[in-house]
This record gives structure tokens, sequence and C-alpha cells, in this order.
């Protein structure tokens, strides 16, 4: 059994209950979290079902590790990486249904020594998985001016980026940038010298397409849409739950039969692939879900949320 959890799951019975859960079948949980939706999805589960849940967070994998039954499968790895498994599983073309709920959890962002958050003081690290790879604060360290206004401009829609990218580089002539107050400090002071009116805290574009970069979080969203009609089987379903536009529109724009042109987010995202993708595996959508009112005052992460549904078809 899965323990009781504190952090309240956005979406979480729209999103399982898209699946359409046959007590049998067998279902993936791409990015498990904090184990909401897999704990849903076991209850709905019989002795034969089966449930394999994905996630690259150390964290995460702990907690699946010391709650899950013997009918579930953990994968300890990015979920553009799941191909992999389930062919050595021999169930390519076997899942019923694939659920992501994408973005950063309420866990992560709370744990201060992740350094998520400009609002609590910690290590510049923003890592998924902290176990590998280069931290925020190396690169920002690091980075070319071009690199980090490119990825502020175009990750973060970041309107002020060329400002806050000359005074990261003015700052780091003198001082490393090492935690996150230190980072949220700089973004601010240049954001109060040319808009003192913003209701918005300055550092939120900033940090978000910061850790937008350094997990390549919408590589992982490509990588996956290429190849999960293999994964799903016929009538099988995709479920994914956004948090912000430049993932929604790609999730849309995979899903939707209708092909167009938006070079809004041409920096990160190859849309002739991801379109050409979707006209060839066949994926038909279903519904869109926003949470409601209630969920949105119960649980502020949620006000951005999107569930798009889709189906595989022949």
């Amino acid at each position: 059994m899965i323990n009781n959890y504190q952090h309240n799951t956005v979406l979480l019975h729209e999103a399982v209950n898209s699946l359409h859960i046959k007590p049998n079948g067998i279902y993936i949980d791409a990015t498990f979290g904090s184990g909401g939706h897999a704990k849903l999805i076991l209850s709905k589960l019989n002795k034969n079902g089966k449930l394999i849940v994905v996630d690259r967070d150390p964290s995460a994998i702990k907690v699946a590790c010391s709650t899950l039954d013997n009918r579930c499968y953990i994968i300890y790895d990015n979920f553009s990486n799941m191909i992999k498994y389930i062919r050595q599983l021999n169930l390519l073309g076997h899942i019923d249904g694939v659920l992501l709920d994408l973005g950063i959890s309420s866990i992560q962002l709370d744990d201060s020594n992740r350094g998520f958050s400009y609002m609590k003081n910690g290590p510049l690290d923003m890592r998924m998985n902290n176990t590998t790879g280069y931290t925020a604060g190396y690169w920002l360290n690091h980075a070319k001016y071009n690199d980090i206004y490119s990825v502020l401009y175009n990750l973060g829609e970041e309107y002020y980026a060329k400002y806050i990218s000359k005074s990261i580089c003015k700052f780091r002539k003198h001082h490393s940038i090492i935690n996150t107050i230190d980072l949220s400090k700089i973004i601010t002071r240049s954001y109060k010298s040319i808009n003192k009116h913003s209701k918005r805290h300055p550092a939120t574009k900033s940090f978000r397409a910061i850790r937008m970069f350094i997990n390549q979080e919408l590589e992982e969203i490509k990588l996956l849409l290429s190849h999960i009609s293999h994964i799903l089987s016929s009538n099988g379903i995709l479920s994914i739950i956004s948090f912000h536009s430049l993932e929604d529109r790609i999730i849309k724009n995979f899903m939707s039969p209708i092909t167009t042109t938006n070079n809004a987010y041409s920096f990160s995202v190859n849309q002739q692939s991801i379109l050409k993708i979707s006209k060839d595996k066949k994926f038909k959508f279903l519904k869109k879900i926003k949470p409601s009112s209630n969920e949105i005052i119960n649980n502020r992460r949620s006000r951005s949320a999107i569930l798009r549904i889709a189906q595989k078809i022949y």
C-alpha cells in the first residue's frame, strides 16, 4: 500500500479517470513524483493489473521503492528513455495508458536544498536528478551572455531578459552566484530599475526558464512523443498535464490533426518534426480539462494546469 502524502496532486481524479482503467490492464505513470496518481491507479487495478512508474528524481524513486507493491515495476531514469525498458519487458504495443504530470512537484519546490525556489535560500542546483549533470549555479557562472539571454527570453518568455542577463554577467565578474537568494536579488534589482509595478515576483520567469533548460524539459517531452505510439496499444490513452505554455503547445500540436505555423517557440521545438509525428502516428484528440475553481482555491499550483487527452488509433 502507498502511504498518504501531504502533497496535493493536481487534477488527480480527472487524469486517472481519463485513462479508462481496465482492472487487468498495464499502465505507466511516467512522472511518479509523490505517488498521488500511482496510488489511485493501483486502487483501480486487480491482482493481474500492472503499473510501471518512472522518475529521474532519486527522492521520488526512494518513495516508490518503499511504498509500491508487487504489481509495480520501477524505472529510475528520464521518461524519454522509457521505451528502452518497455522493450526489455516485451511490452511494446501492450501499454493501455500513459500518464504524465509535467513540471515540478511541491515537494521538490519546498526543499531548499534542491534550489528550485526563489523564496527559499539554498544551493543553486535545480537538477531533477541531482546526482548527474551540471547545476544551475555552475551554468550561470560559466555561460556566455547570449546563452543566458536566449534561455531567459525563449524558455522564460521574459520581456526583460536582456537586462537580467547583463546584471548576472556583471555580478559574476566580482562574485560567484552561489545560492538562490543571490540570483533572486540580482533579478529583483534588475526588475525594479525598469518595472516597479510588477505584481508577479520578478524572479518567477527566470527561475522557471533556468530550471527548464538545466533539465531539458521540452526536449524530454519531444523525445517521449516521438516514440509513444510504439509503447501504447491500439486505442491506448495518452494523458498529459502541463503547466507552461511552451509545454502545452508541443502537446497540443502533437495531439491535434490540424497543422499550424507558430514561430513563438521555434527556439526549443522543431515544430515540423512534432507535426510529422502527429500525422504519422494518428493520435485522436479526445479532451482538454482545466482545474475547477475549487481545486485552484485549495491548490494554487493547479491554476495553470491543462490536462490534454488523446487516443492511439489505426
